[in-house]
């Protein structure tokens, strides 16, 4: 029982320790796209729950101790909070964190190129059309790719007759 508070390395290792792991998965993620984070599938979580077991050896080494767990999560809990608290005062970190929104469809045409880049199926195009109730390619005035990873489709206006 005693091992479970014995450190096994300095205590600002862990902070290192976490802060590498921190940035590096956090650069890994902003380069594998908006549609990684936007919409998660079950492969979405396997890979979030392998992430977690392959970078557990980069963060703790050897240790297993209580106060080495607790020191990591505090410090991951405190890079987060500070990432999204420079990220919402700083309109440039916040570009390069979250990336900036992509025009997907214009004027009823879609920028089929586009969507392969972004890594957007037809197939979720498609039901972001049917979930903003838009019937006809025809109908969309602009179709963004948020940086969250969803879609959002923009109707053209409605012509009315005029009598």
């Amino acid at each position: 029982m005693s091992d479970a508070f014995d450190l096994s390395m300095p205590w600002w290792q862990y902070l290192v320790r976490a802060c590498i792991v921190y940035f590096v998965l956090l650069a890994m993620i902003r380069l594998s796209g908006k549609r990684t984070m936007g919409q998660f599938t079950s492969f979405d979580m396997l890979l979030i729950v392998l992430l977690g077991n392959a970078v557990q050896n980069a963060l703790l080494g050897t240790d297993t101790s209580v106060g080495g767990g607790l020191i990591l999560a505090a410090t991951l809990m405190l890079l987060n909070w500070g990432v999204g608290y420079l990220a919402a005062r700083n309109d440039r970190i916040e570009r390069v964190l979250e990336g900036v929104p992509v025009v997907l469809a214009r004027d009823g045409h879609v920028f089929r190129d586009v969507l392969r880049r972004e890594l957007v199926s037809r197939a979720d195009f498609d039901k972001a059309m049917r979930e903003n109730d838009c019937a006809e390619i025809d109908d969309i005035a602009v179709a963004m790719l948020e940086t969250n990873g969803h879609i959002t489709i923009l109707h053209k206006p409605q012509e009315s007759a005029v009598p």
